[in-house]
């Protein structure tokens, strides 16, 4: 018969439920790495344009050229770029992404969008503890430079952390008692810190007011290093807990559900912040802003997964610091401006952009 000789063909096969969902995890991944992708990108370039931006312009491609084959650009210029110049951009990528990170993982811990790690006064011990420091006239000379104040200034937020541990151990590490106990203590610290400024005489007074107003010009290839240890242990160590901060996001009684001590991991969390962003403020003094900003342009950019929500609130705030960088001595021409001056100024009105426009969405 005529029908022995037709092709068979056998009909479609429905693509299962789980074969669909599997398909639109995969999407989501890309997506994320891509945009992941995309913030580094960016991160460089601001970094090759922090470099070559001052009182002596280079060209990008002397820049490019003086970071992979140094001998090839003149002496002066090898001194300019590699001790005073590179400092300053990579100063600006570890402290921006070190407090970026905090913010993320603080806003987490307690489940409040407003939060940064100024939030527990971590920033204004850090300020009591540098300005006692310069008031003494305490020197430290180690490493071939005086580290007495940024020591100071991390013994002060070291402090402060210690005793929000304390007594939110004591009390219960609720979000409202840790809240409570970090307004507390930055009031106390801030009243203390007028203290110091009305004994300081006026040479100290000046050196108080400057490192209050967060700086990178005191960047080294020490201090670097430092801080570059601190963020990268706090890194793995955030990754680690990926999974759990991403399902405390979710709220406190769906992560006690699926077996996490949530009054633990908020203790764990907050040492962490603030051990990220008592080393950073120590060497830069304050700077505002970074912690609050980085996590929204991340969260707004990858979602609450933990897993792309971390590094991308890293890259964020680093490319924020950079970029803020730039704009520190691009302003006025031959000048650098203290760079907690430019993210209190920039900062305010992108965090209101960020936040009319998540409004607007929901």
């Amino acid at each position: 018969m005529a029908s022995d000789f037709l092709p068979t063909v056998n009909p479609p096969v429905p693509s299962s439920p789980s074969d669909t969902l599997a398909q639109r995890y995969r999407q989501f991944v890309r997506l994320r790495l891509v945009l992941l992708g995309a913030l580094l990108a960016a991160l460089c370039a601001s970094v090759v344009a922090d470099i070559a931006i001052g009182p002596s312009t280079f060209a990008f491609a002397d820049v490019l050229r003086g970071l992979f084959s140094p001998a090839s650009l003149p002496q002066a210029q090898q001194v300019i770029l590699w001790e005073v110049r590179l400092p300053y951009a990579v100063m600006a990528v570890l402290v921006g992404a070190s407090l970026g990170l905090a913010g993320a993982e603080m806003q987490t811990a307690l489940n409040n969008p407003l939060a940064s790690p100024f939030t527990l006064g971590v920033s204004a011990a850090a300020a009591v503890g540098a300005s006692a420091a310069v008031v003494s006239g305490f020197t430290l000379l180690a490493f071939g430079e005086n580290l007495a104040v940024p020591l100071c200034a991390f013994a002060g937020a070291a402090c402060a952390t210690a005793l929000i541990q304390l007594l939110a151990w004591r009390q219960g590490a609720t979000v409202d008692t840790v809240v409570l106990f970090g307004i507390a203590l930055l009031f106390s610290f801030e009243a203390l810190l007028w203290l110091l400024q009305f004994i300081a005489d006026s040479n100290a007074l000046q050196q108080i007011v400057f490192w209050t107003m967060g700086s990178l010009g005191r960047s080294t290839w020490t201090k670097i290093a430092i801080v570059g240890t601190v963020l990268g242990a706090c890194m793995l160590w955030s990754a680690s807990q990926a999974w759990a901060l991403t399902a405390l996001r979710a709220g406190e009684d769906q992560a006690r559900s699926v077996g996490i001590p949530v009054e633990r991991l908020r203790l764990v969390t907050l040492l962490r912040v603030s051990l990220m962003a008592a080393t950073a403020l120590s060497f830069t003094g304050t700077i505002g802003f970074v912690g609050l900003v980085g996590p929204h342009i991340a969260r707004m950019l990858l979602g609450e997964d933990h897993r792309y929500y971390l590094p991308g609130s890293a890259l964020a705030g680093a490319l924020v610091l950079s970029l803020a960088s730039i704009l520190s001595k691009a302003l006025i021409p031959g000048v650098v401006l203290p760079i907690g001056i430019i993210t209190a100024l920039v900062g305010v009105p992108l965090f209101m952009a960020l936040v009319l426009r998540q409004r607007r969405l929901a």
